[in-house]
């Protein structure tokens, strides 16, 4: 079940049974794994994104990246993976698509940042 103990106890007490736990963690599996779907079929449809990260050797506002992939897997709430640039790749986690067509995600080491990216620069 993807509740830790805690919350398991926790929504217990508000009155939810089992069973209730039990749909609640499937559903919260499967709009994670719809997430992570809609993240990486982004990233395939667009060669180029722009993103607001901040990049010492850029000169523009919004830097333009080259795609090469996105792989991301989830297990229950947790989504991870590996985002692919021309010429460098960073570790990737719990992302989400926005309502402007931007997608946001949190890379891991070297940027260690929440990052927006977009399919054209107007959109930032």
């Amino acid at each position: 079940m993807h509740f830790d103990q805690r919350t398991q106890a926790a929504l217990r007490a508000v009155g939810l049974s089992t069973d209730d736990l039990q749909t609640a963690s499937a559903d919260v599996a499967e709009r994670t794994a719809a997430d992570a779907d809609a993240l990486m079929e982004f990233f395939e449809t667009n060669d180029v994104v722009y993103s607001d990260m901040d990049m010492a050797h850029s000169a523009n506002e919004f830097p333009e990246h080259t795609v090469e992939y996105c792989d991301i897997t989830t297990h229950a709430a947790e989504m991870r993976g590996w985002l692919r640039f021309d010429t460098w790749g960073v570790f990737v986690e719990d992302g989400r698509t926005l309502d402007d067509g931007t997608v946001e995600l949190t890379l891991g080491p070297s940027v260690h940042d929440r990052v927006r990216f977009a399919p054209t620069r107007d959109k930032l």
